[in-house]
């Protein structure tokens, strides 16, 4: 959940029956022991290490893409896939805007002493990033596919190599999510 921070164990930190010492009645060690301030910067700090990383695929991808209008074979193009071509320039647009946003939300608000909202809401527009590169990388893919071969088996490629993205970014990560941690 958004804003409900969870330790290795899956421990909420700091929450109901985390005693202060970090040692539940049983002797294990539950989650970290830190304030709602350090919490935060810890949190702000691998936030950005994982932009990073998107930033620069996604940076990458579009700046081809801005660069494909001026190829001479755009113009044999066909009106389908100019429409693909369009429609993935603004999906890379938009994802390049959602994952550079929590720079310049962090920026805005930077000693306003909101840092515990500012890591929620810069993690909820990389995550809208992510799910907009997906889209941007599928599209992509699936107009590349198209202008090197015409044949009808394109769509099922491109739908089986969605299908991994969903299962490596999302899927794995919320099984690990569901099975490793705890219910309070």
């Amino acid at each position: 959940m958004p804003g409900h921070e969870r330790g290795a164990t899956g421990e909420a930190s700091g929450g109901p029956g985390a005693s202060g010492t970090g040692e539940q009645p049983d002797g294990l060690s539950r989650g970290r022991r830190e304030t709602p301030d350090e919490r935060a910067d810890r949190r702000w700090g691998e936030l950005v290490q994982e932009i990073r990383v998107a930033q620069t695929g996604v940076q990458i991808l579009f700046g081809f893409l801005l660069t494909v209008v001026f190829a001479p074979r755009f113009g044999d193009l066909s009106d389908l896939d100019r429409g693909i071509y369009i429609i993935t320039v603004v999906l890379g647009a938009a994802a390049t805007g959602a994952l550079i946003g929590p720079v310049s939300f962090h920026r805005i608000v930077a000693g306003r002493r909101i840092k515990p909202q500012t890591v929620v809401w810069a993690s909820r527009l990389t995550f809208v990033g992510l799910v907009l590169l997906l889209a941007t990388m599928v599209s992509a893919l699936f107009l590349v596919l198209r202008v090197a071969t015409h044949d009808g088996f394109v769509p099922w490629l491109v739908s089986g190599v969605a299908l991994w993205y969903l299962v490596c970014w999302f899927v794995l990560p919320l099984w690990a999510r569901h099975r490793y941690t705890t219910r309070d």
